[in-house]
C-alpha cells in the first residue's frame, strides 16, 4: 500500500532534498506531495500555542489532508492542525528540537514527533571560531571602513589591537555537540580551553565562575532552559578579564544583552560576536545597533549546504524506521512509533 507523505519544505531545506534523501531510504513505497514554506524570506514566530513556526495553519491543514507522514523544519504542528488532520501518523521536524510542534496534544493524537539533533554542529562550531576572529581581530570593522574609503592606520596602535588565540585561555559555556567541535577546532590554533557544562565531567571541566575569570574569551554553546535564563549577566561578565571577547552563537536567552552593551560601551570587553538575540529580528533602536566593538550576524551559523542535507537525511531515516515498524531514533514524544 502507498504511504502519502507530506514534504513541507523552505527556502534552506528544500522539498527536493526531502523528496531525495525519502527516495533514498524507501524507494519505490511513498506518495509524496509538497509544500513550500516561506522562511527564511519570511521570519518565523509564534503560531497559535507553538514556536519558531512559519505562519501558514490553513495551507497546512490543506495540504495534510490524506497525509500520514509530514517531514519539514518549519511547519506549526498545532492543535489546531492535529485535529484537522486523523490521518497523521509521523511529523518529522528537521531541526536540533521540535519546538515547532505541540507535543502534548501530538501525543494525544497519536502522532509521533522526531526530529534531528547534530543536523548543523559542523556549521555552528565553524561559524563560532569565525565569529571570534572577525570579533577579536576588528575585521567587519576595518572591512567597512575601506569600503568607505578610510585607511585606518591607528587601528594598529597597541591600545586597539586584539590578543591571539595562541597561548590563550577559551571558555566554552556548554559542551554538546557544537561544543566539542569548537573545542577541537580552538586546540589546533595552540588554546588552552575550559569548559563548563553540570552535565558534563570531562578534562578542562571548571565551575562558571573561574572558566568566566580565567578566560580571555568565552563562547556560549548551552541549551535555553528555565535554568540557564539570564545565565550571563551583568556580574557574570564582570568576572571576566579586561580586554576579553564573548561569542554567542546559541540561544539569545542565554545572555543579559544590555548588560552586553554595558561591557562593551565601557571598555571592559574588547569585543563581542552575536548570531542570536533577544527579539528577532532586532528591532529599530535597540542599542545593539549602535554598541561599539560588536560583530553581528542574523542567526545563520547553522547555515551551509551540509546542514540541509543531513537535516533531511536524519528524518528520511526516520521516516524508514517507521514504515519497518523500528523504533525510531530521534522520537520527541512517546506517541506510537510503528505503523
Amino acid at each position: 500500500m502507498t504511504v502519502r507523505v507530506l514534504a513541507a519544505g523552505d527556502h534552506f531545506v528544500h522539498n527536493r532534498l526531502f523528496v531525495d534523501a525519502l527516495r533514498d531510504e524507501v524507494p519505490g513505497e511513498l506518495d509524496v506531495r509538497e509544500l513550500t514554506l516561506p522562511w527564511p524570506v519570511v521570519p518565523f514566530g509564534p503560531v497559535s500555542e507553538v514556536n519558531e513556526a512559519s505562519d501558514v495553519e490553513d495551507e497546512l491543514i490543506e495540504a495534510l489532508r490524506g497525509v500520514e507522514i509530514c517531514v519539514t523544519q518549519m511547519a506549526p504542528l498545532t492543535r489546531r492542525v492535529l485535529e484537522a488532520s486523523p490521518d497523521l501518523r509521523l511529523f518529522c521536524v528537521s531541526r536540533g528540537g521540535p519546538v515547532n510542534a505541540n507535543l502534548e496534544a501530538a501525543t494525544a493524537a497519536g502522532v509521533a514527533v522526531t526530529f534531528a539533533p547534530g543536523r548543523n554542529a559542523v556549521a555552528t562550531a565553524e561559524h563560532t571560531v569565525a565569529m571570534l576572529l572577525a570579533a577579536t581581530r576588528r575585521i567587519p570593522q576595518t572591512h567597512a571602513d575601506l569600503a568607505g574609503g578610510v585607511w585606518r592606520g591607528d587601528y594598529y596602535s597597541y591600545d586597539k589591537v586584539g590578543p591571539e588565540l595562541e597561548g590563550g585561555t577559551v571558555g566554552l559555556v556548554g559542551y554538546g555537540a557544537i561544543g566539542r567541535r569548537v573545542a577541537r577546532m580552538l586546540a589546533g590554533f595552540g588554546a588552552e580551553v575550559l569548559i563548563y557544562d553540570p552535565y558534563v565531567e570531562t578534562p578542562g571541566s571548571v565551575e562558571l565562575d573561574e572558566l568566566l575569570s580565567r578566560s580571555g574569551f568565552v563562547s556560549l554553546h548551552a541549551r535555553a532552559t528555565p535554568e540557564t535564563a539570564g545565565m550571563i549577566g551583568a556580574a557574570q561578565l564582570a568576572l571576566m578579564p579586561p580586554g576579553s571577547v564573548l561569542v554567542n552563537c546559541a540561544r539569545g536567552a542565554l545572555l543579559d544583552y544590555d548588560a552586553l552593551c554595558d561591557a562593551l560601551d565601557s571598555g571592559h570587553l574588547f569585543g563581542a560576536a552575536l548570531d542570536v538575540f533577544p527579539e528577532e529580528p532586532i528591532p529599530p533602536g535597540s542599542r545593539l545597533l549602535t554598541t561599539p566593538n560588536l560583530v553581528m550576524t542574523p542567526h545563520l551559523a547553522g547555515a551551509s549546504k551540509e546542514t540541509a542535507v543531513k537535516a533531511a537525511r536524519i528524518v528520511a531515516a526516520d521516516v524508514a524506521r517507521y514504515l519497518r515498524g523500528e523504533p525510531l531514533a530521534h522520537c520527541a514524544n512517546p506517541a506510537p512509533a510503528s505503523r
